[in-house]
């Protein structure tokens, strides 16, 4: 799998395939006038200029609707276009757009309502998407940098050395969703799972999916998002902090093991297209979670899954000891 580091953009001239790429920025919102006008201010201030917004608001009750129509008719109707979420969660909303074959872009970006993105997000996004063959799905993602209910920063999300695979996918997501924009080679690939298959969240089967096929992968260290942490977040801080831990304790319940059977069941659809590498890994997942203890520790071994942490890999082995994978 290809899975580059980003180089730094600064100083350097993006090249005419990537100019002129086109960006669909995928927002989803709800009850979000707190902070919506600051992320949608720093879609304006991005140095790739040729984007446009669908907000898909899942029944807000709140003066979202009212930011919205406002910065619509600041920045051109062509710039902004508000739908109606299903209002099943933010996931779901998330996924609407992804399936709303009326949205036609060269990349795609998920958006969350209440972060800032740094000024050059899409550019570095867009010039290494634009690098990679455009039949070939790719995904790219970075660091985020945390920061308060303010606005102040708190640090950012940890650099991992692991790289992203197949391997890692299965069994964490790499990042969260709000840093991650696409191309539409992947994007075709999430239209081939039925709209109405149950899926755990969004951000991680878009990893899942990506590197089944082994289609390129970037972890930017870079920062791109300042990722705001506050009381109303659906999951809050991605590495540090009280999330972290939950995310370890998650490995020791059953969420874990019925998030397993979403994502395998979900990738029953994709199967056909899977690399021979990720044949290789799935068979051998999907085997061992039906065993008992020696050979399920064996295939979980000899399939390479793992956790980009080393108390990830601990929670992770301890999990398959106690039959929770």
């Amino acid at each position: 799998m290809n899975s580059p580091t980003a180089e730094s953009s600064e100083g350097q001239q993006p090249n005419a395939r990537s100019s002129a790429a086109k960006v669909a920025i995928l927002l989803a919102t709800y009850n979000g006038e707190r902070f919506l006008g600051e992320q949608l201010e720093s879609f304006q201030r991005q140095h790739h200029t040729n984007w446009c917004v669908w907000a898909s608001d899942d029944g807000s009750a709140d003066s979202t609707p009212n930011i919205l129509k406002e910065w619509g008719a600041k920045v051109g109707i062509e710039r902004l276009h508000v739908l109606r979420g299903p209002s099943q969660g933010s996931s779901k909303n998330f996924l609407s757009m992804v399936h709303n074959t009326g949205i036609q872009a060269d990349y795609y970006a998920y958006s969350d309502q209440d972060d800032v993105w740094e000024d050059d997000k899409l550019t570095r996004a867009v010039e290494w998407l634009s690098a990679q063959p455009g039949n070939v799905p790719a995904l790219y993602c970075t660091r985020t940098r945390l920061v308060d209910e303010a606005g102040r920063e708190l640090g950012s999300s940890e650099l991992f050395s692991r790289p992203p695979s197949f391997a890692n996918a299965l069994m964490q997501n790499i990042t969260g969703g709000n840093t991650m924009v696409f191309n539409d080679a992947a994007r075709q690939l999430l239209l081939e799972v039925p709209a109405t298959q149950p899926l755990v969240i969004h951000d991680w089967w878009t990893y899942i999916v990506v590197s089944a096929v082994g289609g390129a992968i970037c972890f930017d260290p870079y920062p791109s998002v300042r990722y705001r942490q506050h009381g109303a977040n659906l999951i809050g801080m991605s590495v540090e902090g009280p999330s972290w831990s939950s995310r370890i304790r998650k490995l020791f319940t059953q969420e874990f093991r019925r998030n397993g059977d979403l994502n395998v069941a979900a990738l029953t659809y994709l199967r056909p297209k899977f690399s021979p590498e990720a044949e290789r890994i799935f068979s051998l997942y999907a085997e061992a979670r039906q065993r008992w203890l020696v050979p399920r520790v064996l295939g979980v071994r000899r399939a390479g899954l793992y956790r980009l942490t080393r108390m990830g890999d601990l929670g992770l082995l301890a999990a398959v000891v106690m039959n929770k994978l």
